[in-house]
Formats: structure tokens, C-alpha cells, sequence
């Protein structure tokens, strides 16, 4: 067998492996079903939780506006006239929607060089890892999912600014950012006890 052919049966296989999906899960007003139907997205929380302290439910509202559960999700194309496309509207990727600049200095400053944004165990240590770094440049507590989904779309620097301030829209999102994780932690409370994962 050729090497070529070698080369590209090697790279199918390691491309089919891993927990990547493209579709979202059934049910995303329901964080227990969410976690039955995809286990390995619940011990990925717990990690980060362990290791960076911000609450599972934080986690998966945050998510759960940034990409809906979609492993490659991005943000729409930009079109010029109408119709000739120009380009995306940012470098956004993956369950977090994690920046190529953001995710590079992730990536940098953590040592996880192997990190993939649409896998969803990088995925929770990414958000992990940047929502503690605004609570300590931010005073931004871990359990405040409006404040924190604030700092992660305008970023560190843009916060501060108050850039979020002249964004209504961005503002009302905030505010479903934390009814969702008060949902999804009120839902976790009744099943978390069961045998989920």
C-alpha cells in the first residue's frame, strides 16, 4: 500500500475519533436531558469546574448562547451588494465561539498546544479558563452568568469600557444568558442525584 494511501486512511480515522458532534441535542430547554443524551459534555463540565470553579449551569448557558451545542458552529458570512460573499463576521469557532486570537493565547498560556474548539472537553476548559481571568480582572464572581457572558463577548478590555452599556440588544441577551443558567441549575438540582453519567 502506497504511503499516500496510508496517510489518508490515517487521517479519516483520526478525524472520525473524538466527541466532536455537528448537531446539537434534542433537547436544549432541558439541561438533565442534555447531559443524558451527551455524557461526555457533563464529566467536560465537571472538570472545569473542579479545576476552574465556574458552575456547570454557567457553563452551558453560556454555551448554549454562544453556539446552541453545535460543535462547528460559526457566525454568518458577510456579503457585499447583497449577494457576493466577503468573508465571515469574525474568526469565531466552535461550542464556545472562541476567537483565533483568544483561543492562540489559550492555547499559549495553559500549555494545551492540542486544543480543538469543537471538542467540547477544550471547549469547557477554554471558557474555564477565561471567565477566572475576569473574575480577577473584573471582580467578576463565577456564579454571575449575566456579567460574565458581558466580559466574554466584548472581552477583558471592552468590558471595562463599558462597551456593553450602547448595546441593547447585547444587554437584553445577558439578561437570557442568566435566566437560562438559573433554569439549567434549578433542572441539574432535581437530577443531578440520578444516575446521569
Amino acid at each position: 500500500m502506497s504511503k499516500l494511501i496510508r496517510a489518508f486512511i490515517l487521517l479519516f480515522l483520526a478525524s472520525s475519533c473524538g466527541s466532536g458532534y455537528g448537531s446539537a441535542p434534542d433537547r436544549l430547554d432541558n439541561a438533565c436531558s442534555i447531559i443524558r443524551e451527551r455524557p461526555e459534555y457533563l464529566k467536560a463540565f465537571r472538570e472545569t469546574e473542579r479545576r476552574w470553579g465556574v458552575p456547570i449551569h454557567v457553563q452551558m448557558a453560556t454555551i448554549y448562547h454562544e453556539s446552541r451545542f453545535i460543535s462547528n458552529a460559526r457566525p454568518p458570512y458577510r456579503y457585499f451588494l447583497g449577494i457576493i460573499p466577503t468573508g465571515r463576521q469574525s474568526s469565531a469557532y466552535g461550542y464556545s465561539q472562541a476567537l483565533d486570537g483568544t483561543w492562540d493565547d489559550y492555547q499559549r498560556k495553559t500549555g494545551n498546544r492540542w486544543a480543538r474548539r469543537d471538542r467540547m472537553r477544550h471547549a469547557a476548559d477554554f471558557m474555564g479558563w477565561y471567565m477566572t481571568r475576569s473574575r480577577d480582572l473584573l471582580n467578576i464572581s463565577l456564579h454571575d452568568a449575566r456579567n460574565q457572558y458581558l466580559a466574554y463577548h466584548e472581552g477583558h478590555t471592552g468590558f471595562r469600557r463599558g462597551s456593553h452599556n450602547n448595546k441593547k440588544w447585547l444587554l437584553r441577551k445577558s439578561h437570557d444568558v442568566q435566566s437560562r443558567a438559573n433554569l439549567y441549575q434549578q433542572q441539574l438540582a432535581s437530577c443531578i442525584g440520578e444516575r446521569i453519567a
